[in-house]
């Protein structure tokens, strides 16, 4: 990222939305480019604006925050928008919803606010998952409750493509490390992760580390409730 990280608040309730622009506008690397009542007013805005980042609340009028998610990913235009999405809780059907449609993370309107100014930042970067630990508890449970329902949706299957490195590099995403602490466990260098991490993301045409999560454990590559992919992570 260089430059000012522009966001844009889509929120049905006007005080959420002044405390967001307030809370984000004192910083000098962010800048809040619009606001939204409703998620038609969330698409038509980012068209317009193409904000770096968007936080999107998921019970919104007119249309939901799931459906304007979509559209927004679905935009070959904003492809570089990440979406954000709002919750009270963090168990919500509705914002698993919102990762399966591409969005990339989520955070809990009581966040601090140094917690939302990061989590802007880290989202605007792309390099990390926000909030790995609740973004796989999130994905863990309803995938979960997907391979127990008894007419499960279909689960994505993971090209042959992807060499045995880059399968071992996605496990490990899907465990929530950063290139960094990837590099270091595999003993390769920052950058060559990196470029690794590019090849996978293209390969599975995923937009960033959080659908890359999604298809892991979609896949069966990452089990949920087992610390480690099937063969593929190794030991602490």
């Amino acid at each position: 990222m260089t430059g000012l990280i522009r966001v844009l608040v889509a929120d049905d309730h006007s005080l959420v939305r002044a405390g967001f622009q307030s809370v984000l506008s004192i910083e000098d690397d962010i800048t809040v480019v619009g606001e939204a009542r409703n998620g038609a007013e969330a698409v038509a805005l980012a068209r317009d604006e193409v904000p770096d980042v968007v936080l999107m609340d998921i019970r919104m009028p007119e249309l939901d925050g799931l459906e304007a998610t979509r559209s927004i990913t679905s935009d070959p235009r904003l492809r570089r928008t990440r979406v954000v999405v709002l919750t009270t809780f963090d168990l919500d059907e509705y914002v698993f919803g919102a990762l399966r449609a591409g969005a990339s993370g989520f955070l809990l309107k009581g966040a601090e606010p140094p917690v939302l100014i990061e989590a802007v930042r880290t989202v605007a970067r792309g390099d990390a998952l926000l909030e790995p630990g609740a973004t796989r508890r999130l994905i863990e449970a309803y995938v979960s409750q997907q391979r127990t329902d008894p007419a499960p949706v279909a689960k994505l299957a993971l090209p042959g493509s992807l060499t045995s490195r880059e399968l071992e590099i996605l496990a490990l995403i899907a465990a929530g490390l950063t290139n960094s602490e990837i590099a270091a466990r595999l003993f390769i260098s920052p950058l060559t992760c990196k470029s690794h991490v590019s090849r996978i993301l293209t390969k599975l045409d995923a937009r960033d580390r959080t659908q890359l999560v999604v298809i892991a454990y979609e896949s069966g590559l990452v089990v949920p409730g087992q610390p480690h992919a099937r063969g593929v992570l190794p030991a602490d």
